[in-house]
């Protein structure tokens, strides 16, 4: 099966294979980077509809969507639709190409909020949310949610409906309740019952981590596109191993160890220049976690190059292990 590409309002996102919002992860760097390497979409990561937090060094971060090619997809969390709205104007005034709002986020201290996916338990604050936001701005809205707050509490049909009709463009499902958290597994089951009852868009989300999975959660859905969340992290490359197979029924051959070490080494050095070197080499350590892992004494390297405190001695230590993987692998 080949993945056709989608309309959001007038944006053509193509392949229809998204990078999912992740706080502290899809921050300006990585969105650039999985763009490069076959997402069709990548959304920023969850900005505050609080104004009085816009100044701070972290929303400007979250904010900067210079040079970033479009459409520029902005999430925004919050819990008075004012706000959103408000929200929603200043980042459009900023970049934003698409405004998504986020309710589906699990995060204790959001939900705790009331903002994220606590947001479904009140399907009436929903609605007035959706409609303020919509009716502020001219790009096009669209919404992240779950399959519901709890097991007995699966209203996201319901939600998907209210969505519909107060003019969400794209709807984007999480295929886990609210409390499984990132726990278990996704079901699609209440995914594709929804793409059955609604018209617009509809991106399947939760557990696709390879190729093949992609394909079993769109056939079983028929979901009009993918997000793609965790799967991404240390594996940018995934965007275009899934369109690849989608399109051809082949799979890629993984990349060798001197094109991720490529690849790494880039996004340390978009790292350190979009934070500065001494907030960029500590940033970095996450994802250099998540390129290592499962490789060979992946422990050893975490624990030697979690010591740089230069940028260049973090790019260094990063080549020389990739270096010496390879040659052990030609050995």
């Amino acid at each position: 099966m080949t993945l056709p590409s989608l309309m959001i309002g007038p944006h053509r996102i193509e392949p229809a294979i998204g990078l999912a919002p992740m706080a502290g992860v899809t921050d300006k760097p990585f969105r650039l980077l999985c763009k490069r390497l076959g997402a069709g979409l990548a959304v920023s990561e969850m900005t505050t509809a609080d104004s009085r937090l816009w100044h701070t060094r972290k929303s400007r971060m979250r904010m900067d969507h210079e040079g970033e090619p479009e459409p520029v997809s902005v999430q925004i969390a919050g819990t008075d639709p004012d706000r959103l709205a408000e929200a929603a104007r200043h980042n459009v005034a900023h970049g934003a190409d698409i405004i998504d709002i986020n309710m589906g986020c699990p995060a204790k201290k959001v939900c705790k909020a009331w903002a994220g996916s606590a947001l479904m338990q009140d399907e009436a604050l929903v609605e007035r949310i959706l409609r303020a936001v919509v009716n502020a701005v001219e790009v096009p809205v669209t919404l992240k949610i779950r399959t519901g707050w709890a097991a007995n509490q699966r209203n996201a049909p319901t939600i998907a409906r209210i969505a519909e009709d107060c003019g969400i463009r794209a709807l984007a499902i999480h295929g886990r309740t609210r409390d499984q958290k990132y726990q278990g597994t996704a079901e699609y089951d209440t995914i594709a019952a929804i793409k059955q009852q609604i018209t617009i868009p509809v991106l399947a989300n939760g557990d696709v981590d390879s190729p093949q999975k992609a394909r079993e959660v769109l056939e079983h859905t028929r979901a009009d596109g993918l997000l793609i969340g965790r799967a991404a992290q240390g594996r940018p490359w995934i965007f275009r191993e899934i369109s690849h197979y989608l399109a051809t029924g082949e799979t890629l051959p993984p990349p060798d160890l001197a094109t991720i070490a490529t690849i790494l080494i880039e996004h340390l050095e978009a790292l350190h220049t979009f934070y500065g070197e001494l907030a960029g080499v500590r940033i970095a350590r996450k994802h250099l976690g998540w390129y290592a892992k499962d490789r060979p004494e992946n422990a050893r390297f975490r624990e030697v190059v979690n010591q740089a405190e230069s940028a260049q001695e973090q790019i260094d230590l990063t080549a020389r292990y990739f270096h010496g993987l390879a040659e052990k692998q030609a050995a």
